[in-house]
């Protein structure tokens, strides 16, 4: 209503043709009524508005009353007895304000017809009005004109008024009366009802005016007027106050509909129509409707009136009902006060007052109506025509008052827009607020509040107590002080007298049953549903019959009743022996006796109560009066016809033997005849409540036909004390007065029981559907659809055996679903030859995927599919409710049957084993119960096992991605139709509870469609843990309204999984937007035994704990044994969490814990608890290796916070028991505590949840599950942390390398001469600064809960990378400055040589300038004398020579005692070069240690093992030794050789390799250390280097069971010395650079000849100067240039080039596809042996390919403008030293080191000159000079070659292999595949790679045989095979436990992986012969290639990497 005002506001003019088109109807409708009364002769009186024919009567009267229309205002008083009087004439008065007056023509009609028109015409003024509004307030705040609708009058005038405007407005008689600006109320007394009291204020005044305002209306009218008071603010038509109205709903406590606004003209229609919207939402809120309070009275005066009022209502009442003495005469009496005055669209409660159908009382007067004063129309029946006239009036101010009753009903409950927008489950099925137990509800809040209870089973939800905001609402009288009263009468009589206060004219509170009954009507069929599903388990009645509010029409809801069963025990006496049958059945189809209840007029006992004695002595099943919360009005519960059953349990002190239903009409039965009939037609005993009938009255002829009837009948008397007597067979009467209502009950009982004991008719719901006269629910179109679509797929399952069902039409599902499951877990416990094992089972995979994808689409999947995706929404849901109805309803008989078959065979079984008989009947009896067993798990079928069948046949033709064919089902879609069902509430299965599997294919693809629909939203997810029927499903569903399976006699199996959407209100203090469920089948499960029990649960257990955000441990009862059993299972799987990093949050629930209140009890229980729990954690600990003395060090838990006590379920013994509402309670208390947790949790996303779900099944699979898990959440957050990583020390080291190049140049430039750490951290603080910015917002993200495990240590790594960073440029720079200084004297001579060099080459030139322009004779004479010049200069200093590296590394090898012989041997075969990559070391290897063998360095000092050596080494020969060998030293099970005669195993040769490549580091380190660019080579480095080979050598022989011979010592020194004279070598090229003076003088011939040149060509010294700066410039612009473009292009690739772009799994990605692509084996070899050495040239030869070929114009474009920036440099260096001095010394020198400063950092330029320089004036000449001689050098540079990079210090690929290549290569201690981790130490993350290869690869043989290693390492961690960690080792290892293996084993994460890893496979079969040559071993028997493998193709093997990477 209030939305309609303010669009009303909105309006404005612009709708003034909708106004008229309200008018319109209204005049027709009114037409209409006139033309149907006029038929029936009535009579009609019209109300005075100008109508044409019309305008005598008007102007008649304004003569009369001096210009104005005469309203007369008669008192309430006058109108009772007007009526009376009228009554007495036979006339009826009916109000209708609504009806247009006649024309004159139809006037004159009416006085043909009428003899009394004359008389109704004659008093046609004194109509009462519709509504009275009393104007008070601002006069300002209005403009009163002639367009004033409100006061149409040219000038204001006070006093009444009746508007004409607002009649033509909207038709109805609206008296105003104008009291603005008056003070003095006492000359406007008010003799008639007060509808509104209209306040009105201008805009801008309002806040101060609405106080006084309201002062003065309750100082002249007092407190009960602002019940009346509508606030409007009035402004001017351009402004707008939408803040005064906010400002004064922050001022009021009334609701906003008591405020409008409006322009102060109130010209505009849409305005005023919506303030009379307000104003009758309010009048019809109020009860009483107007206000009658006489203003202008004092305070005695106007209790002497209402005392007077009293006494007249009073008389009135007792000439109504002279005989009415019993409660219902209070009753009438109410209502008679009430009913004084009515608005005109909204009536007063409904009288309940029992009626007669002739509409008169039980006093026999007729009732006098109290009619909306909607109607003018007087019908007299003077000669008996007016009858049918009357009976119409009659009827239709019984609906219209009925109507304004239930619209009040509905506003007072905010229901208004449900009645037509229905409330749906939707609206429920949300996290929102807790309800609050204990504190009372606001009436706008019953509904909901009602509702919410009611689905958490709790009955109490009927009796909520109701908190008022004001006095609107009465609970009962409050007690007055008479000391306080001022009357004249004495103590005593004051005492007894029936005084009435003002709170009679409040409304009461609303009747409980009307807020069950408004919520009932304001639902849709699914809420309703739901809504009588949970009444009746709170064994509550249900509605059948149900009368419209407004049309009246009967409906029978059978569509509620579908989901309700019932189960009973029926009890059988025959010949003196009693069996019990247990049933259980819909209760639509349960056949049963009914017994109908029903009251004829109105009793003093209630027929209710009575009933729910009959049913539940200690529960109300029918609401009755004396129920907490009745009220005497009710508005709609009279006429319903309500319905319950009693169900026995086969106890002793059953009421009655079998289920029987008793059916309660609520009301009258004589004014309820629709229901009555169809009760009495129904029932097989009909009960009649009633007082002794007179004649005449009409329940005696109803009586009599009863008694005439077949049917057994029982007549109650109220006010007759006969005991119980049959008068004749089947007809009993009992009377009730004075009699105890036990007495009564038991009685009752008897005589039913003895009625039911014959033959009897039966009652079925469905049966009303054939019942004529009322609706039934189930006829509507929609749910009619749904139903027809749900039975055509029901009808193939007709005649058929339920046990079969599933085999025949879920197909997919059945033994080929289990059969995969098995050999799917079959792939975890691979046995023998586990590849070609593990090809075998995957090729069974695929052949019954492929059977599941031929198998035909049953009929029934057919249908169903073809439903689901064809119907709309609304259909949709209809029919999958009625299939799960239907499916339900008939598995119910199959099951009650096996259920009673398997009873009494385990009966049988059990009196066998009684007699202790082992014999065949008792082993047949057994085999009998097992197949029933089998039997009853067969013909458990419901919807969850259709949707099952969609997932595998989505799942089948996934897995073979096979195209839909023609006539096939669209199983792509199916995913997305599931998600639909989830997103609307709908649980789908989790975990295949049958199989025992999760078919993570299905569960992915679904929650992948669910997050394509709603966004990849958050959940907090709660899952919950408990053994078998503990109440699981039934917390759940009581906690959260879901819908988990908790009926038709089946118990969860498996995991299902629901979305509860978390509300917006409750959004505020969520960081999630939905709540997943997640429940699942119990524990300890009878259906599984011993260890398949164990197993089971303790993976269920992970499983549902791993998932969960909190898991709820449901412990049921106090048995210590069980709860031991549950608690074991819990507190591994949260150890197992502990150990794979998941932290879920656990709450312990103890159901079914007696005396729960018991305070020092609980805690005691939780004391056991605790101590149960730590227990159980120091069991676990043990178990799964790990420490841990309690349960807190498991997980965080508070045994006082985290534990939870719960009522049983039941209050009293089922079936008949209601739920405890104890059990209620606690359910909320658990709810709020989980919300209160879940509040501070983030929950995870849809995303992270189906990934979970994966990472935890698949470590299920698995024996160990800690070993197996694989957090991919985790992983993928670890991936991308990795790339940030690499950002951030990019952004350090390409900021360091800048650093460096600017030092670099400084120190060249001799502005450095020493480097301090400190300031190294200073220049690279900003940079690191904005890295630990970065890093701490990237910390901070959407993942923070998973990132903060790793940012302790990351920002630890970035700190050490900084430092090693600095550390690493200041050994560098260091470095340059040692080499600058060790040049000091070279750089002196420097000095001297250019001056004589400058002078005689000036000399020269001035000899040979007349040949100045021969350039060969220049040449050449300068060619002649050069030498002699360097000669000259040079004489004196002596010469660097080349170093002679092979003759100084044969001497010190000759000097650490090693023949010659042996030296020359080894460096003429050259095998030494090639010792890193030799796969045999065996011919380095003596058996034994003999000494003539060995390195005599090396011999052992031992002389007595000489000739015991000697001897055995005659044993041996290289051919015959393998199998002694073998035996005597035990070597490991596998071995790669190339010679398979070699008897050193595996480990032996990697030992060998891993020597090597140490002593290559060693020697490598040794040399960088050594100052040889600083100092100079010596001999002695040699040495060093020679010393360190030999101890090692020595060490690492000492180590073995064998000897070294002294080749290897010799071979070993060679290949070091290879590489030490590489490195010696370039470092003693760059320190003769520097440092001889010869090479630096022919360095600069090119030089000096172009000085001489310049000289012989006249030029000046500016000239030459200018020349030389050039020069100089020309070699430091390409180096910086040079440096600063490898730089740059290093960033580039870093960002840019897809295999730098990422982490170092992503670098592995693209080296193994460019191996691919090559299709190399050797270099396939080089990356197996050496990934490190290979990965390096992989990134050099892509840098290359990137620089030179694919991206060379890039480059070359990096390199342009890094020139053009160096020259703009120079430029401006130039220019400014120009300038400078010029205006100071004007110095040459000046000039140079100014010019050089500007250079700074990005150029090295020496400012030292010779001295013949130092007279230049013209600086300008020489900056021209310098500017000229760039040009032909920026020229020659844009031209230089990127080549030329490679040359200078900073080259990219180098740059590239230090950021790339600083990570881990630690290699698999199985395939040696390469750790992949970012991070150099990683620790404590363990070592992985997801590219892990057949162990053959790397040369793994299987012992004793030339078999290679087919086998992956992932999979055997998989099987049940062992291996040896160490050659020597004497016990295996199982591969599952592959950690216990030592440290290098426990080191690494090895995990069970199903991905296909094509990959290796393609590499084995497309080089298998060249791994057989390259080892000399076969792929052959253990190591046969599998055939599968050989279908895999190059692009596949591609095509697998890319998928691999996006699964890390």
């Amino acid at each position: 209503m209030e939305n309609q005002s303010d669009a009303a506001e909105t309006g404005g003019g612009g709708r003034r043709e909708e106004v008229s088109e309200i008018k319109s109807l209204i005049s027709s409708v009114t037409d209409d009524k006139v033309e149907e009364l006029e038929e029936s002769g009535a009579e009609t009186k019209s109300d005075s508005v100008t109508e044409p024919g019309e305008a005598e009567h008007r102007e008649q009267n304004e003569t009369t009353t001096g210009g104005e229309p005469e309203i007369k205002c008669v008192p309430s008083e006058t109108r009772n007895k007007a009526a009376e009087a009228d009554e007495d004439k036979d006339v009826n008065i009916v109000s209708s304000s609504n009806i247009n007056e006649p024309s004159e023509e139809e006037s004159d009609t009416l006085k043909d017809t009428s003899p009394t028109f004359q008389t109704v015409s004659t008093n046609i003024h004194e109509v009462l009005p519709e509504l009275t509004l009393v104007l008070i307030g601002d006069t300002n705040a209005i403009e009163v004109g002639s367009n004033n609708i409100l006061l149409g009058h040219a000038e204001q005038t006070h006093g009444y008024q009746f508007s004409s405007k607002l009649y033509d407005l909207c038709g109805r008689h609206i008296s105003v009366i104008n009291m603005l600006g008056e003070q003095n109320t006492d000359k406007f007394p008010l003799y008639q009802g007060v509808h509104a009291f209209v306040l009105l204020l201008a805009h801008g005044q309002h806040i101060g005016h609405d106080n006084s305002g309201v002062q003065w209306l309750v100082k002249s009218f007092g407190k009960e007027s602002l019940l009346y008071l509508m606030t409007v603010v009035t402004h001017d038509s351009e402004e707008q106050c939408e803040y005064a109205m906010t400002e004064l709903y922050d001022k009021s406590s009334l609701v906003g509909k008591r405020y409008h606004t409006c322009t102060k003209s109130m010209e505009n229609e849409m305005e005023i129509i919506a303030l009379l919207k307000k104003i009758d939402v309010m009048v019809s809120e109020n009860d009483p409707h107007c206000y009658r309070r006489l203003c202008g009275e004092n305070k005695e005066h106007e209790e002497d009136h209402n005392h007077k009022s009293h006494e007249e209502e009073k008389m009135d009442f007792s000439v109504c009902h002279p005989t009415q003495s019993d409660p219902a005469l209070e009753e009438m009496q109410h209502h008679t006060d009430e009913n004084k005055c009515q608005p005109v669209n909204d009536s007063a409660n409904a009288d309940h007052s029992p009626k007669s159908l002739d509409g008169t009382t039980e006093g026999g007067e007729r009732e006098i109506k109290s009619p909306r004063p909607s109607s003018g129309i007087v019908d007299m029946d003077v000669n008996g025509e007016g009858d049918e006239s009357v009976k119409i009036s009659e009827e239709i101010n019984r609906k219209k008052k009925k109507e304004g009753e239930i619209e009040t009903l509905f506003h007072r409950l905010q229901l208004q827009d449900n009645h037509q927008q229905k409330l749906s489950p939707a609206d429920f099925l949300r996290i929102g607020p807790t309800v609050k137990q204990d504190h009372e509800t606001f009436e706008k809040d019953l509904a909901g509040s009602f509702l919410q209870r009611l689905m958490m089973l709790d009955y109490r939800a009927r009796y909520i107590p109701v908190t008022q905001h004001s006095a609107e609402v009465s609970h009962s009288d409050p007690v007055a002080d008479f000391d306080t009263l001022n009357t004249n009468e004495s103590f005593l009589d004051a005492f007894f007298s029936s005084h009435r206060d003002s709170n009679e004219s409040k409304q009461s509170h609303i009747h409980p049953m009307d807020v069950q009954m408004a919520v009932y009507h304001c639902s849709d069929s699914f809420l309703k549903q739901s809504m009588i599903t949970k009444l009746s388990q709170c064994q509550y009645a249900l509605p059948l019959l149900v009368p419209d509010p407004v049309t009246m029409d009967v409906e029978c809801p059978l569509w509620t009743f579908r989901q309700i069963r019932k189960t009973w025990k029926i009890t059988q006496i025959e010949e003196n022996s009693t069996s019990i049958a247990m049933k259980s059945s819909p209760i639509c189809k349960a056949e049963t006796p009914m017994v109908s209840f029903f009251r004829l007029g109105s009793l003093s006992v209630s027929k209710s109560q009575l009933m729910s004695t009959l049913i539940n002595d200690r529960h109300n099943t029918f609401f009755h009066r004396n129920c907490p919360g009745s009220t005497k009005s009710r508005h709609l519960l009279d006429g319903v016809a309500e319905i319950a059953w009693y169900c026995p349990s086969g106890k002793p002190n059953d009421a009655f033997t079998d289920c029987t239903a008793y059916c309660n009409l609520h009301g009258d039965a004589l004014s309820n005849e629709k229901q009555r009939d169809i009760l009495i037609d129904k029932a097989s005993v009909n009960v009649v409540l009633l007082p002794t009938p007179k004649k005449g009255d009409k329940s005696m002829t109803l009586v009599s036909d009863l008694l005439e009837s077949e049917k057994p009948v029982i007549c109650l008397i109220t006010d007759d004390d006969c005991t119980a007597v049959q008068t004749k067979k089947g007809k009993y009467k009992m009377g009730l007065k004075d009699r105890s209502q036990s007495d009564v009950s038991n009685e009752l009982k008897r005589i039913i029981g003895e009625i039911l004991a014959g033959q009897h008719t039966t009652f079925q719901l469905e049966a009303m559907m054939n019942v004529c006269g009322i609706r039934v629910d189930e006829d509507d179109a929609v749910i009619q659809k749904g139903k027809s679509g749900a039975m055509e797929v029901m009808k193939t399952l007709q005649q058929e055996d339920f046990s079969k069902i599933k085999d025949k039409f879920l197909p997919c599902q059945g033994r080929l679903w289990h059969e995969w499951c098995k050999t799917h877990k079959e792939l975890y416990q691979l046995k023998g030859h586990v590849e070609k094992e593990k090809s075998k089972k995957e090729e069974r995979l695929r052949e019954i995927r492929q059977k599941q994808c031929d198998a035909p689409c049953s009929e029934l999947m057919e249908l169903f599919i073809g439903s689901m995706s064809s119907l709309p929404s609304m259909d949709k849901e209809f029919f999958l409710k009625w299939t799960q109805i239907l499916i339900d309803s008939l598995s119910t008989d199959d099951l009650t049957a096996i259920l009673q078959s398997y009873d009494e065979k385990w009966s049988e079984v059990l009196a066998l084993k009684k007699k202790h008989a082992k014999s065949e009947s008792l082993k047949r009896k057994q085999t009998e119960l097992e197949q029933i067993s089998t039997k009853l798990q067969s013909a458990t079928f419901g919807l969850e096992h259709i949707f099952r069948e969609m997932g595998q046949i989505y799942e089948a033709h996934k897995t073979v991605e096979e195209e839909t064919r023609k006539g096939q089902t669209d199983w792509y879609k199916y995913p997305e139709l599931a998600a639909e069902l989830m997103i609307s509430g709908y649980p789908m299965e989790l975990m295949d509870g049958d199989a025992g599997h999760v078919p993570l294919i299905w569960i992915s693809s679904l929650l992948e469609a669910v997050i394509k629909k709603l966004g990849d939203q958050r959940v907090f997810v709660l899952s919950v843990l408990g053994v078998q029927s503990s109440g699981k499903s039934t917390m759940l569903n009581a906690m959260f309204g879901l819908q988990f399976a908790v009926s038709a006699g089946r118990c969860t199996k498996g995991a299902f999984m629901q979305l509860v959407k978390v509300s917006e209100e409750m959004k505020k203090e969520f960081q999630c937007d939905y709540v997943l469920v997640v429940d699942t089948e119990g524990l300890r499960a009878l259906e599984l035994a011993g260890n398949a029990t164990l197993h089971h649960d303790n993976e269920l257990a992970t499983f549902v704990v791993g998932l969960g955000n909190m898991t709820l441990i449901n412990i049921f009862g106090e048995n210590p044994a069980e709860m031991q059993d549950v608690l074991q299972i819990v507190v591994q799987a949260f150890m197992r969490m502990k150990k794979v990093k998941l932290s879920p949050s656990c709450v312990f629930v103890h159901q079914n814990v007696t005396d729960i209140a018991a305070a020092e009890k609980n805690m005691d229980g939780k004391r056991r608890l605790q101590e149960k729990l730590d227990q159980m954690a120091q069991l676990a600990a043990k178990e799964e290796g790990c420490e841990a003395e309690c349960f807190s060090d498991v997980i965080a838990f508070d045994v006082q916070k985290d534990v939870k006590y719960f009522a049983q379920l039941w209050e009293g013994s089922p079936p008949m028991a209601p739920p405890n509402p104890g059990y209620s309670e606690s359910i909320q208390e658990l709810k709020k505590m989980i919300l209160s947790k879940a509040s501070t949790s983030a929950g995870i996303t849809l995303s992270q949840f189906k990934n979970k779900i994966q990472d935890l099944w698949n470590a299920l699979l698995n024996e160990h599950f800690v070993f197996s898990f694989k957090n991919t959440l985790e992983i993928k957050v670890y991936r991308k942390l990795e790339v940030q990583y690499g950002n951030w020390t990019w952004a350090l080291r390409s900021n360091i390398l800048t650093i460096e190049n600017q030092l670099y140049n400084r120190i060249e430039n001799g502005k450095v001469d020493k480097m301090e750490l400190s300031h190294l951290r200073e220049t690279i603080s900003k940079t690191y600064g904005e890295v630990k910015k970065e890093m701490e917002n990237y910390f901070d993200d959407a993942d923070k809960e998973t990132l903060v495990q790793w940012r302790g240590r990351f920002e630890i790594k970035i700190q050490q990378c900084q430092d090693d960073l600095v550390a690493g440029v200041k050994r560098k720079l260091e470095e340059v400055i040692q080499q600058k200084k060790a040049c000091e004297k070279l750089d002196r001579q420097k000095t001297e040589f250019e001056n004589k060099l400058l002078q005689k080459s000036k000399d020269l030139a001035h000899q040979l300038k007349d040949q100045a322009q021969d350039e060969e004779e220049l040449k050449k004479q300068f060619d002649s004398v050069w030498n002699g010049w360097v000669k000259e200069l040079t004489a004196d200093t002596k010469p660097i020579e080349d170093i002679n590296l092979e003759e100084d590394q044969m001497t010190v090898i000759q000097e650490l005692g090693i023949e010659w012989a042996l030296i020359e041997e080894s460096r003429r075969n050259g095998g030494y070069q090639y010792i890193s990559k030799l796969g045999d070391y065996f011919d380095y290897v003596i058996l034994t240690k003999h000494r003539e063998h060995c390195d005599e360095t090396q011999q052992p000092e031992e002389g007595a093992r000489k000739n015991k050596n000697l001897k055995q080494q005659e044993k041996y020969s290289r051919k015959g030794a393998w199998v002694t060998f073998k035996t005597w030293f035990g070597f490991g099970i596998q071995q790669p050789e190339k010679n398979t005669k070699s008897p050193l195993s595996y480990e032996e040769q990697q030992s060998f390799t891993s020597f090597i490549e140490k002593m290559e580091k060693q020697t490598n380190e040794i040399i960088q250390l050594k100052p040889v660019a600083e100092s100079g080579y010596t001999s002695t480095y040699l040495t060093e280097v020679a010393k360190n080979v030999r101890e090692c050598v020595t060490e690492f022989e000492s180590e073995k069971k064998y000897a070294l011979k002294k080749e290897f010592t010799v071979d070993l020194l060679l290949h070091v010395f290879n590489i030490a004279g590489r490195l010696l070598s370039e470092s003693h090229l760059k320190f003769k650079k520097r440092n001889d003076a010869l090479t630096y003088l022919e360095s600069n011939k090119t030089q000096y000849y172009n000085i001489f040149r310049s000289f012989c060509k006249g030029n000046s010294f500016a000239v030459v100067l200018g020349e030389l700066i050039c020069e100089k410039l020309k070699v430091s612009m390409v180096e910086a240039a040079c440096n600063k473009t490898a730089i740059d292009l290093a960033g580039e690739m870093r960002c840019n080039f897809p295999a730098f772009n990422g982490n170092r799994l992503n670098l592995e990605k693209h080296v193994l596809k460019s191996l691919a692509k090559k299709e190399d084996f050797d270099s396939f070899i080089t990356y197996i042996k050496h990934p490190r050495k290979y990965v390096e040239t992989f990134i050099k030869k892509e840098v290359n390919t990137y620089i030179f070929n694919t991206h060379k114009r890039e480059a070359r474009d990096v390199l342009k403008k890094n020139i053009e920036d160096l020259k703009r440099l120079v430029s401006q260096a130039s220019f400014t030293a120009t300038e400078k001095v010029k205006t100071q010394s004007r110095k040459t020198d000046e000039w140079l080191k100014t010019f050089s400063s500007l250079l700074g950092d990005v150029l090295a330029f020496d400012a030292s000159f010779p001295q013949n320089f130092t007279d230049i004036n013209d600086f300008d000449f020489l900056k021209e000079e310098v500017e000229k001689g760039l040009v032909p050098i920026s020229e020659e540079l844009s031209s230089l070659s990127l080549s030329k990079i490679k040359k200078f210090r900073q080259k990219p690929d180098q740059i590239l292999i230090e950021q790339l290549c600083k990570c881990c290569w630690v290699k698999c201690p199985f395939c040696a595949a390469v750790c992949i981790n970012t991070m150099e130490d990683h620790g404590p993350e363990k070592h992985n790679v997801p590219f892990h290869r057949p162990s053959g690869i790397e040369g793994w043989h299987t012992r004793g045989t030339e078999d290679l290693v087919i086998d992956f390492c992932t999979t055997l961690v998989a099987s049940n095979r062992s291996f040896y960690p160490r050659h020597d080792s004497e016990e295996a290892v199982p591969y599952k436990q592959y950690q216990r293996g030592g440290d290098k084993y426990a080191q690494w994460m090895i995990t069970a992986d199903e991905s296909k890893l094509t990959y290796w496979k393609w590499f084995v079969c497309r080089f298998q012969k060249q791994l057989e040559e390259h080892y000399n071993l076969k792929f052959q028997n253990w190591g046969e290639i599998p055939r599968e493998w050989r279908k895999h193709r190059k692009d596949e093997a591609i095509k697998s990497l890319d998928e691999m990477y996006k699964c890390e």
